[in-house]
């Protein structure tokens, strides 16, 4: 038996973990140099934030709507996703690591 485990909006959840007040609220993740939006969540996503979009381009659309936006953060992401891994771990023996936020897990039952 084969499964995928893919965070949902990975970056932004993680972002909220430490910040509860977040819950709800809009939020992009941009990218290394804050150019690009890298991640967003349901609720900026309901909103049209598109991903890969040059975040100046969207300077009024952030404003008008009080968006949560985040630099990259890859130290706690990668943090974050080794705490998934071990949990799934937990579950299955074999897994191999996509990226930080999939993990392709592999067990025989």
């Amino acid at each position: 038996m084969f499964a995928i485990v893919d965070g949902n909006n990975f970056y932004a959840s993680c972002e909220r973990v430490f910040q509860p007040a977040l819950r709800n609220v809009p939020i992009v993740v941009l990218s290394n140099n804050d150019g690009c939006i890298v991640a967003r969540s349901n609720e900026a996503k309901a909103l049209g934030f598109p991903m890969g979009e040059a975040i100046f381009k969207l300077n009024e659309l952030v404003e008008k709507n009080n968006i949560a936006v985040f630099s990259s953060n890859y130290a706690l992401y990668g943090d974050m996703s080794c705490r998934v891994m071990s949990i799934l771990h937990g579950f299955v023996q074999d897994m191999e690591v996509y990226s930080i936020d999939k993990k392709n897990v592999i067990s025989w039952f």
